[in-house]
This record gives structure tokens, C-alpha cells and sequence, in this order.
């Protein structure tokens, strides 16, 4: 089916220029002059993207915009507008619009927008089917991805998962180690019997051996019965043991010795447990580098990495960072009871200029945050955090500079060729002096001989 497009401009010559050019593009197009009619036009028909004028009569192109959000999310919003009035096309986009023209415009850029806003569109589809075929593969955690790094991680996930091989992942904090690790469980032929997971970073050491292997009752002061430890609990199942590298050394040893034999000894205990269990491992460690420092077995590291998966910081994949977003803004509108679904361009683009040290949960924590302070359906830009907001706003202040001087820069060359290259026609055309004219000229590298 071919793309759809509704074009709405008061000038109906622009309108059809527009249609002409665009239905040459195999685009079926519609035009229409005035605001009420675009708005009659969206209720009636579906369309791909929309391209408006910002001004026109008493519904004007920002009222469209508002009124397509509305009444179909999904369809792209262009937005046309003079150059005088550029802010307030940034302003558009800000409400929604997927991108801006400036007239004049060349036939090109038309072209180019068009193609640009069709684009993301599909991608945004081809996510969604994505994140869904994903979801239904990885059993019963929800596992989200679009990057081709995280694709090749689902790929070793599914050759190692059936296997009772240990497993160490690798990655910074918040990065997704522990869901990997219940992905891993969850499409296993342990599935139905228990996966424990422990933080070594998080316990003390005095308490962690007890709770990892258990103890016998008079074993120390306090144990006034039997403790099952964490390990025999996962008789049959998956172990999981985060932040492995922060695990003392007299334990490692304990560690590895059931991982050769088998068999775990409770505290105050002579009589072994026989154990069978899966053990995934995971650090932001670097592990070599704390066995050359004496402070992890390199022996026990060869027990645990036996498969070893590095899962990359998401500055790294940013192109899972949409996906993601979307499937937390989704968990936190249920969660919140609210009817957000999404989030504008301006919003979008600042998560994508982040670099998110956090990680992903540090990307669940924004969205929860914006979630709550949405006041409409879309997430915008002062919903996020200031480092967020900071991030895109010196982006765009750039990208606004530059593209002023280049349109300032075309207009000078446009103008000095018209009046063939004579400076004070061309100043005067202009409405500046001459020497305001030559300061632009060396600023630009404008030849004026």
C-alpha cells in the first residue's frame, strides 16, 4: 500500500506544487486549504504523515499538530513556516511535529523530509514487532532489543541455555546482568525448579558464607537451629552470585571446592549436602586484573568462565534505547494509572544525547520520573531531569546557529550573483551598509572581488 499523505496550506498553488511533486514519488497525496478541513480529513482517513503550514487562518499548523496527536499518535507531523518564523516551528516540534521546512524550500528537501518521516515510522513498527517476537522467545522474563550487539547476546543465550555450563557475564552496573542471568534460567531445563540469586557486594562478609552455605544449630552464637544455605536451596535449579569479584578470598576457596565436588558443608556441620545447581556468575570487576593484584583464585575464575557474556554499557547500543524507554513507559503507565504512551521528538532526542552512566536503571528511573509528571499522552522535554534537558538544549541552540548562518551565508551568494556581484546593489538590496557587508563577506569567506 502506498504511503498516505495530507497536505494542508491556504495557498492552494502550494498545495498543488506539493501534490504534483510528491505523487511523483509514488505517495498517494490529498490537499486541503484550511485547518478544519485537515482535522474532518484525519477523523475520516488514516495517513502516514501529515505536512503542514504554521500559519494559516483561525485553526492554524500547532492546532493541527494538537489535533493529529490526538486523533492518530502515530502519524508523522511536518511542519511548514517561514524563515522569520523558525522559533516557532522549534516550538512545534517541542508539541510533537517529526520535523520542519523553511520556505522556500527546494523540491529536494521535500523529498528528503518526506522519506526521513516515513522512515521512522517504520522503524518504530519494526521495533514494536521486534520487542514483541523477542518477549514471546525469551519465556517468562521480558527481555528487550534492537542493537545488533544485544541480538548476537539473545543468540548465545539460546545455544547456552539448555546446557548446565557455569556462566560468567560481564558488564557495568545496571547494565541488565541479572535479567540475562533469569533469561538464561527461564529458557532452561531448570525452569521449573528455583533460581536464588545474591549479592557478594552487598552482605558482610561474616554473614555471606552463612548464607550461602548454611549452618548447623549451635555453630556460632545466634544459630539456635539449622539454616538452610542459599546454595542447597537451589538444588536443581540456577544459582546466581552478582558482583562475584567482591566475594572474599576465603570464600572463593569454599566455592570453588563445591564447584570440583559437589558437596557443600554447613558451618558447624561434618556431613555434606550434595548439590546440583547451575552457577552464573556476574562483575563490573575487572577480574584479571584483580587476579594479577592476588586478590581473585585464577583458578576459580576458569570454574566460572566456562561461557562468557560482556554485555555492553547502553551508550554503546544506543539503539535499543528507544525500544527500552517504550517498554518501561508502558510497565510505569500501569503501573501509575496514567495514559502516557509515548514520548515527543524533543524528549527522544535528549535520551538519545545522554550517555547514561546508570545504565539502564538509571533509563527505568527517568522514565518512572517523567511518567509521573507527564501532564499529557507524550513525555516531553520538561519532564526529564535538568542533566537531560541540558544535554539537548545546547545541542539544538548549535544546530540553530549553524543553520542560520548557512541560510544567512546562501542568501549573501544568492543576492551578490543577482545583482552581478556589484557590493552596493547588493548592500542595498540587503538593508545594510556596505562595510556591514564585507564584515559577513570575511566572515563567510565570501570572494568579493
Amino acid at each position: 500500500m502506498k504511503p498516505r499523505i495530507l497536505i494542508v496550506d491556504d495557498e492552494p498553488d502550494i498545495g498543488k506544487a506539493l501534490t504534483f511533486l510528491l505523487k511523483r514519488e509514488d505517495y498517494a497525496v490529498l490537499a486541503v486549504t484550511s485547518g478544519e478541513d485537515a482535522v474532518e480529513k484525519l477523523k475520516q482517513e488514516s495517513f502516514d504523515v501529515v505536512i503542514t503550514d504554521l500559519k494559516m487562518g483561525r485553526l492554524d499548523g500547532i492546532t493541527v499538530l494538537e489535533k493529529a496527536r490526538e486523533i492518530s499518535p502515530d502519524t508523522s507531523v511536518i511542519m511548514m513556516t517561514a524563515f522569520a518564523s523558525i522559533e516557532s516551528a522549534i516550538e512545534a516540534m517541542k508539541k510533537g511535529a517529526s520535523d520542519y521546512i523553511v520556505k522556500p524550500f527546494l523540491n529536494e528537501e521535500i523529498r528528503l523530509t518526506v522519506r526521513k518521516a516515513l522512515e521512522q515510522k517504520k522503524i518504530i513498527k519494526e521495533n514494536i514487532a521486534l520487542k514483541q517476537q523477542i518477549s514471546q522467545h525469551m519465556g517468562c522474563k521480558e527481555f528487550v532489543a534492537n542493537s545488533d550487539c544485544m541480538l548476537k547476546i539473545v543468540e548465545t543465550i539460546e545455544k547456552v541455555a539448555p546446557t548446565k555450563s557455569n556462566i560468567l557475564i560481564l558488564g557495568e552496573s545496571g547494565s541488565g546482568k541479572g535479567l540475562i542471568a533469569e533469561v538464561i534460567h527461564c529458557n532452561s531445563p531448570r525452569r521449573d525448579r528455583p533460581f536464588i540469586s545474591i549479592n557478594c557486594s552487598a552482605i558482610p562478609e561474616g554473614l555471606l558464607e552463612s548464607e550461602l552455605f548454611g549452618y548447623k544449630k549451635g555453630a556460632f552464637t545466634g544459630a539456635v537451629c539449622d539454616k538452610l544455605g542459599l546454595i542447597p536451596l537451589a538444588h536443581q535449579g540456577t544459582f546466581f552470585l552478582d558482583e562475584i569479584g567482591d566475594m572474599p578470598q576465603n570464600l572463593q576457596a569454599k566455592l570453588l571446592k563445591i564447584l570440583e565436588t559437589g558437596e557443600v558443608y554447613p558451618l558447624g556441620d561434618t556431613k555434606p549436602r550434595i548439590v546440583d545447581v547451575r552457577l552464573i556468575s556476574a562483575t563490573n570487576a575487572d577480574i584479571e586484573n584483580k587476579i594479577k593484584e592476588g586478590k581473585f583464585r585464577e583458578d576459580l575464575y576458569w570454574r566460572l568462565n566456562v561461557i562468557e557474556i560482556k554485555v555492553p554499557p547502553l551508550r554503546e547500543r544506543k539503539d535499543d534505547i528507544e525500544i527500552i524507554a517504550r517498554h518501561f513507559i508502558k510497565k510505569s503507565s500501569e503501573e501509575q494509572k496514567k495514559a502516557v504512551k509515548g514520548l515527543d521528538n524533543h524528549a527522544f532526542a535528549a535520551l538519545m544525547e545522554y550517555s547514561w552512566p546508570g545504565n539502564i536503571r538509571e533509563l527505568g528511573n527517568v522514565i518512572e520520573r517523567a511518567t509521573v509528571l507527564a501532564e499529557g499522552d507524550q513525555i516531553t522535554l520538561t519532564d526529564l531531569p535538568d542533566k537531560l534537558r541540558k544535554s539537548v538544549q545546547d545541542k539544538e541552540s548549535s544546530t540553530l546557529r549553524v543553520y542560520l548562518n548557512d541560510y544567512e551565508k546562501s542568501l549573501l551568494l544568492k543576492t551578490y550573483a543577482s545583482h552581478n556581484k556589484n557590493k552596493d546593489e547588493t548592500a542595498r538590496s540587503l538593508g545594510i551598509d556596505l562595510a556591514t557587508l564585507y564584515r559577513k563577506f570575511k566572515k563567510y569567506g565570501i570572494d568579493a572581488e
